[in-house]
């Protein structure tokens, strides 16, 4: 019961902003003119960067466009209901006042600020549940932290452990308030001991505070899927995925691969309709500003949400529907069924017949406009309940990303009729 409490907010909250942020923005993908294969924010490692020359690059950090308020008004008005700020990365570079450290923003800096700090205010300042990406395993600048594709000392590993990523840790569930989430990632050859160690302090500390899949060891509070990885159905453990808008996390000035906003509803939708969250990420350039391309997509899936969030937001996923039905997804809350037609210009004028529900419909409407829409609810011509809905005749230009009709139903939960 305790921990299914701790899990609300994250159950009803649905959708989250990741931000990538750190020295390797500055490089936005190039090294001394050479560009990296691979992710933005794995640049030293994949391009072999000593760290001493990768460190220097922390005298240039001073990103005078990056402004937490702002960040966190967007996030917001893009129907976020939690963010996750990248504390420390692989390159072990904290944004944070790090005692243990002085490989950090405030100190090695010439800004001196305290980007963990700023965001963590104006995230209670707003109501957003305020959440930190912690890379407890990787770390390419402090000595022994493991580092991808390279040979690890455990015993080197140990010292670092003990030295600088508990005593990070304590520093964050200490200095900023309540934080929702500690976000773990990549943990390599940690022992499930270590792991341990780590939920022990965590729980010490903030005994609320949720921890991730990535822990490792089958430690986390809830399932963290492969990066941009969807499941194909709905799972009973509470789960989330991150999802990027290009290619890359961090800033890359080249990954110019942006998906729409409409394939960006569909993997929420995909999401949200399976019982998960949508964890999507923004990588903000050096000087702290975001891609416009990235706020663009954003923007335009936050007038969608703004119309129709309350079919997403503090929802359940509906039974599965019985049928292969492209662009079609359901959630539910007691009494109501929220239907998502993507794409919805295919069904402009047209009647969306759906077999084989067991519940019966009381009225359907628009949710966005209120608009009703003729409703029949009847059986097909082999008993099982069916229901038909008459479309709109026309597709406005502030809900062409889709289509979402409420349905009133007469009793809850609602049941489809299975093949048998």
């Amino acid at each position: 019961m305790e921990q299914e409490h701790k899990l609300t907010w994250f159950k009803n909250a649905k959708y989250g902003l990741f931000i990538h942020f750190g020295l390797y923005s500055l490089l936005a993908g190039k090294w001394r003119g050479q560009e990296t294969p691979g992710l933005a924010e794995w640049i030293q490692n994949d391009l072999e960067i000593p760290p001493d020359d990768y460190a220097q690059l922390a005298s240039q950090f001073n990103p005078t466009f990056f402004d937490a308020k702002e960040i966190v008004r967007k996030a917001k008005a893009w129907g976020m209901r939690y963010l996750c700020f990248t504390a420390k990365h692989h390159d072990g570079f904290a944004l944070f006042d790090s005692k243990v450290s002085d490989f950090n923003n405030v100190s090695a800096s010439p800004c001196g600020r305290n980007f963990v700090a700023e965001l963590a205010q104006a995230c209670q300042q707003e109501g957003l549940t305020f959440c930190l990406y912690y890379s407890q395993a990787q770390d390419w600048h402090h000595s022994g932290g493991y580092r991808a594709y390279h040979p690890n000392d455990p015993a080197a590993f140990e010292a670092y452990f003990k030295q600088i990523c508990l005593p990070q840790v304590r520093e964050l569930l200490s200095n900023y308030g309540t934080i929702g989430m500690l976000w773990f990632d990549t943990p390599m050859e940690m022992s499930r001991a270590q792991s341990l160690r780590l939920v022990n302090l965590v729980r010490e500390l903030q005994l609320n505070c949720l921890i991730n899949g990535r822990i490792g060891h089958g430690l986390g509070d809830y399932l963290t899927m492969a990066d941009n990885r969807i499941p194909r159905q709905a799972l009973l453990s509470p789960w989330e995925v991150p999802v990027t808008l290009n290619a890359s996390w961090g800033y890359k000035a080249s990954d110019q691969n942006w998906t729409s906003p409409a394939l960006v509803l569909e993997k929420l939708m995909k999401t949200v309709s399976r019982g998960g969250n949508l964890l999507l990420n923004i990588g903000p350039r050096g000087d702290g500003s975001i891609p416009e391309a990235s706020a663009g997509i954003l923007d335009r899936l936050g007038e969608h949400l703004k119309a129709n969030g309350v079919s997403l937001f503090d929802t359940s996923p509906a039974q599965e529907y019985v049928f292969e039905f492209d662009g079609l997804y359901f959630t539910e809350k007691p009494g109501k069924l929220y239907i998502h037609l993507l794409n919805p210009e295919r069904w402009v004028g047209k009647t969306l017949s759906l077999y084989h529900m067991r519940t019966p419909a009381l009225a359907a409407r628009l949710l966005a406009s209120g608009e009703e829409l003729p409703l029949r609810v009847g059986k097909d011509l082999e008993g099982f309940g069916h229901w038909a809905i008459s479309l709109p005749q026309t597709l406005c230009s502030d809900n062409d990303l889709a289509w979402v009709i409420e349905v009133d139903l007469e009793g809850s939960p609602f049941e489809v009729e299975a093949l048998l």
